[in-house]
């Protein structure tokens, strides 16, 4: 062997030990912080993800107690008027201008000439021509279209009194 060839040997042994020692480590360090860096970006992404479906479904379920409050606010609006309207109708009683509606129909002419009667029928009953006029006519038919159509109204508010289990019954 020549000299020259020993030489090329030993140079190249020198180096493949350098790149051994040397170079191979630290690539492999590299690669490794490289996979490292992959596996908590990876991680990053997942757990962002969980964040971001949690974040999703809290909108959601506040949007629903948002709209549940809204729908309370609006019945609690509701029961206001509906009490302001029972009060109006407590203060109409109280004064005496819805005693109409306490007395039934086959009741108009026991409480005839009352303040409980139509103001139609206490001028009517006062009034000397008219109690001509109306003694062929039987005592519970309406004397005008007006009142029919009042009398229309109480008998369908009746009826659907009678309809609804969880209507107020009257006294």
């Amino acid at each position: 062997m020549s000299t020259g060839l020993i030489i090329a040997i030993v140079v190249i042994a020198i180096i493949l030990i350098a790149l051994f020692a040397f170079v191979l480590p630290r690539a492999r360090r590299q690669a490794q912080v490289k996979a490292r860096e992959r596996e908590l970006h990876d991680r990053r992404k997942q757990v962002a993800g969980e964040h971001r479906a949690e974040a999703e479904q809290r909108k959601r379920h506040a949007d629903e107690a948002e709209q549940r409050a809204k729908i309370a606010q609006h019945e609690a609006e509701r029961e206001r008027a509906e009490a302001k309207l029972r009060e109006e109708r407590a203060k109409m009683h109280e004064e005496g201008r819805a005693d109409h509606e306490l007395i039934d129909e086959h009741e108009r002419d026991r409480f005839a000439g009352t303040s409980a009667g139509t103001d139609d029928e206490r001028f009517a009953s006062s009034s000397t021509g008219s109690q001509e006029a109306d003694a062929d006519r039987p005592m519970h038919e309406p004397q005008t279209e007006y009142d029919q159509g009042r009398e229309d109204e109480r008998r369908f508010e009746r009826e659907q009194e009678t309809e609804r289990p969880d209507a107020p019954r009257r006294a």
